[in-house]
C-alpha cells in the first residue's frame, strides 16, 4: 500500500469511528498519540460489523458479510484486504502489535445474534455475549497501549467485568431503538421474572414490571462495575486508559437508572459532556497514565 493510500486508510478509519461510535472515538483523544491509529482500527472494525445489521434485510446476507471478516482474519477472504480501509488498517493493527486472531473472531461470531430477532434468553448467555463484544475491544485496546505477557490473564479478565458495564449501559440506552425494531438484548429470564411482556416491550410501553426487571440489571452491572474498578488499581498505569470508556458507562448506569426516568425516552449525552467525562476521568488517579 503506497503512503497516500495509507494515510487515506486512517484518516477514512478515524471519520468513521467519530460519526458512528463517538464514545469510542472520544476515547482514544486521551491515549498517546502513536497508540491511536491502531485502537481507532479496532473501532473502525467494531463499527463496520455492528452496522451489518442495518445494511440487511435478511439474516443470510448478513451472515454473509460476516463471515468476509472472519475469512479476513483468517486469511481466506477473496481479495483480502485490497480496497477495504477498515481492513487495510485492521490487519496493519494486528501485525503492528501481535494481537489475537481469536477474540475478533469470537467478537464477529456474537454479533451473528444481531441479525435475527430472538430474545437475549438469561444472563447465561448475555454476560459472554457482552464479554465477547464490549470487553473484546477493551481487552485488545490495553494490548495495543502495552503489557507484559503476565498481565493478559489480569487483562482479560478485568475486560470481562468491564465489557458487561459498557454492554449493559449500551443496550438499556438503545432500549427505544432496538424495541422498535423488534430485537431485545435484556435477559429474558429476569424480565418473565418480573412478569414483563415482551409485546408491551415492542410497543414501547413503559411499566412497573420493566423497570422492576430493569433495576435488577442495573444492579447486576454494578457489581461488575464495583469488581472492575477495584481490579483496575492492579494494572500499570500505562494500561489503565483503555477503559477509559468505564467512566462513561459508570455516568450512563446512573442516568438510566434514574425512577423518574421513562425507558423508552431516546437516551443522549453529548459530544461536549463526552469529551468532559472522558478528560476529567484521564485526569484522576485511577486512569492517569
Amino acid at each position: 500500500m503506497s503512503e497516500t493510500a495509507d494515510t487515506g486508510a486512517a484518516a477514512f478509519c478515524a471519520n468513521l469511528v467519530r460519526e458512528a461510535d463517538f464514545d469510542r472515538y472520544a476515547a482514544t483523544l486521551f491515549v498517546p498519540s502513536e497508540k491511536r491509529r491502531s485502537l481507532l482500527a479496532l473501532a473502525a472494525f467494531n463499527a463496520e460489523i455492528v452496522r451489518v445489521r442495518s445494511q440487511v434485510s435478511q439474516p443470510l446476507p448478513g451472515e454473509v458479510r460476516l463471515q468476509w471478516w472472519t475469512d479476513l482474519l483468517a486469511g481466506s477472504a477473496h481479495g483480502g484486504a485490497e480496497g477495504n480501509p477498515v481492513a487495510a488498517e485492521l490487519t496493519r493493527a494486528i501485525a503492528e502489535h501481535r494481537l489475537p486472531i481469536e477474540p475478533l473472531t469470537r467478537l464477529i461470531e456474537a454479533h451473528i445474534f444481531d441479525l435475527y430477532n430472538d430474545p437475549m434468553p438469561d444472563w447465561t448467555v448475555l454476560e459472554p455475549h457482552l464479554a465477547e463484544t464490549d470487553g473484546a475491544l477493551l481487552a485488545l485496546g490495553a494490548r495495543v497501549l502495552g503489557h507484559a505477557a503476565a498481565q493478559v490473564e489480569a487483562i482479560d479478565h478485568i475486560a470481562r467485568h468491564a465489557g458487561v458495564v459498557v454492554g449493559v449501559a449500551r443496550i438499556v440506552a438503545r432500549l427505544p431503538y432496538d424495541s422498535a425494531r423488534r430485537q431485545l438484548y435484556l435477559p429474558n429470564d429476569v424480565l418473565q421474572r418480573h412478569g414483563c411482556d415482551l409485546e408491551q416491550v415492542f410497543g414501547g410501553q413503559s411499566a412497573p414490571a420493566l423497570k422492576a426487571a430493569l433495576a435488577d440489571v442495573f444492579a447486576d452491572a454494578r457489581k461488575h462495575l464495583d469488581q472492575a474498578m477495584q481490579e483496575l488499581t492492579e494494572l500499570p498505569a500505562s494500561v489503565r486508559p483503555a477503559f477509559l470508556p468505564l467512566a462513561l458507562a459508570r455516568g450512563d448506569l446512573d442516568r438510566l437508572a434514574s425512577p423518574e426516568r421513562d425507558p423508552f425516552t431516546p437516551f443522549e449525552r453529548s459530544r461536549l459532556a463526552t469529551l468532559w467525562t472522558l478528560w476529567r476521568a484521564s485526569r484522576s488517579k485511577l486512569f492517569r497514565m
